[in-house]
């Protein structure tokens, strides 16, 4: 399960720091035209990128730690719903990092 979760841990960060990204840059567009069209590429690449790429890969992500630590299906739907709202990826992540490992997520162990 701490594979999983570790999983997810870095989904999470990747795909809230692109949503979060996404966000801001859209928010500029409706500040200042002209920087816009500047960053325009950018935030194509960052809008496929979040949309095409990162969020299907959370949602695999998302679902195998719901599986394997066997998760209401509530937590599930908290989980595969953070990856629409900016920054709630971050808090769903802290808040099930605390729930399964209170003292800390563990150190990766070598076999």
């Amino acid at each position: 399960m701490d594979a999983a979760f570790r999983r997810y841990r870095l989904m999470s960060f990747i795909t809230g720091t692109t949503l979060l990204t996404l966000f801001f840059t859209l928010f500029l567009h409706q500040v200042d035209l002209s920087f816009w069209k500047s960053i325009k590429v950018l935030v194509t690449i960052d809008g496929i990128g979040h949309g095409v790429i990162l969020y299907p890969i959370y949602l695999i992500m998302s679902f195998q730690f719901s599986m394997k630590a066997r998760l209401h299906i509530g937590y599930l739907a908290m989980m595969l719903l953070a990856g629409f709202i900016p920054g709630v990826a971050f808090y769903v992540e802290y808040r099930l990092a605390k729930r399964f490992y209170p003292d800390g997520v563990p150190a990766r162990v070598k076999a």
